[in-house]
């Protein structure tokens, strides 16, 4: 399990996210170092409130780096001004905070502990539906946690994902190690049948589904997209992580899926859905990927055009087998993960522009933002920021038609109508 270190800096809502960012790190199985030497990763969620606080913040991020941990830099000045911390000669991983869990997790599968129950956090409810995988990749540590998939009755979920709307949520989380193979241990891939009963439940709340890989979607991928259209209750959202555009990589990183098994659930999903968010994982860097493979890779990412993409530089996970492998080198991982990382924000950018001067009804506010914003999810769980929400008299828990007036490559900004 990976070891981390995590600074803050700036307002509340920093403090928010690295609040999420830790809780995602030790439901992934990783825990707090006591410092940063101690650490695998460290992780700066900074601000740029005045220019006296970017020169701390740049001060800072050289001092992170100078110890033996990879470095992530996240917040405001981040998102802002993330070539300040190159020209600086600053390496690090330049991420949004939501990105930061899974790129420390390095492509391996969340890990929630063997008691984990459903969580009510604000109108937010986190329902773990099943632990463990079916999987048994090359990279990941966490598989010697968690063991094989172990699905309790989709009854049971369902009467938990009652109570947690009963409680006051207004969105279901579903999460696991691996959502798509849910059932697989009892002969049946259940999570169509579970979305389905999940979202006739009665009240006013929206269901996003958690991590599913590729080859256990593939499998149920036209039960599971005719669920998605059926049901305006569910997000239009699918985190399906490739890892890699190369057969070959996959291989060695013992993916179940092959490349083309990825395009035809995307493919399937294109077909019954007008408007949805394709969520997916890169790893760049894996010992065995060539200058061909990666270049495959880049191809997949501008063929599928994926709506969120968490890119993650490969590191080595002791007891794992890619870690007996010989290593990439580092600049060689910068400059492939600079590349993707360039791509990608033209993808994405792309696609929240798309967003400008359209409406997207009965969108939830999901959390309080920056100051005296909320942040919104439409229906394709793509995040649009409200400025001004107490003026509008909105908060979390409501739903709202919003106009979509601009973009900041991974989120809209908008105004409730």
């Amino acid at each position: 399990m990976a070891r981390y270190h995590i600074e803050t800096y700036g307002c509340t809502s920093n403090q928010g996210e690295s609040r999420y960012i830790e809780q995602a790190l030790r439901d992934g199985g990783h825990y707090r170092a006591e410092g940063p030497e101690d650490a695998d990763v460290a992780i700066l969620n900074t601000c740029t409130v005045i220019e006296k606080t970017e020169r701390n913040m740049i001060r800072r991020a050289e001092e992170l780096q100078s110890t033996t941990a990879d470095l992530i830099v996240t917040g405001c000045m981040a998102l802002a001004q993330g070539e300040e911390f190159e020209d600086a000669g600053i390496d690090a991983q330049i991420l949004h905070w939501d990105e930061v869990p899974t790129a420390v997790l390095n492509g391996e599968c969340p890990t929630p502990t063997p008691d984990s129950k459903p969580i009510l956090d604000g109108v937010i409810g986190i329902l773990p539906i099943a632990r463990g995988c079916m999987s048994n990749c090359s990279y990941c540590i966490t598989k010697f946690a968690t063991g094989k998939i172990d699905s309790p009755p989709v009854e049971e979920n369902v009467r938990k994902a009652r109570a947690l709307v009963h409680a006051g949520a207004k969105e279901i989380r579903i999460t696991g190690q691996d959502t798509g193979v849910y059932g697989w241990d009892k002969g049946e891939r259940q999570l169509h049948t579970l979305l389905d009963e999940i979202c006739q439940i009665e009240g006013d709340f929206r269901v996003r589904v958690g991590m599913a890989n590729p080859k256990g979607v593939h499998g149920i991928q036209d039960e599971l997209a005719e669920v998605f259209a059926k049901h305006d209750k569910l997000y239009n959202f699918l985190h399906a992580p490739v890892q890699s555009g190369s057969n070959d990589v996959l291989g060695d990183m013992r993916r179940q899926h092959q490349v083309e098994e990825y395009v035809e659930v995307v493919e399937t999903f294109d077909d019954h859905l007008d408007y949805w968010t394709l969520s997916t994982d890169f790893i760049v860097g894996f010992p065995t990927e060539t200058d061909a493979d990666h270049q495959m890779s880049m191809a997949l990412l501008r063929e599928t055009r994926p709506e969120k993409v968490n890119i993650t530089r490969f590191s080595k996970r002791p007891g794992t087998d890619a870690a007996k492998l010989k290593g990439l080198g580092g600049t060689l991982k910068k400059e492939r993960s600079k590349e993707m990382s360039t791509a990608k924000h033209e993808i994405v950018g792309e696609a929240y522009e798309e967003m400008v001067g359209t409406v997207q009804r009965d969108c939830l506010v999901v959390e309080q933002g920056t100051g005296d914003s909320v942040k919104c999810r439409d229906g394709a769980y793509r995040q649009i920021i409200v400025q001004n929400a107490s003026e509008h008299g909105i908060e979390p828990g409501d739903f709202v038609d919003v106009e979509v007036t601009g973009q900041q490559t991974v989120y809209a900004f908008g105004k409730p109508l």
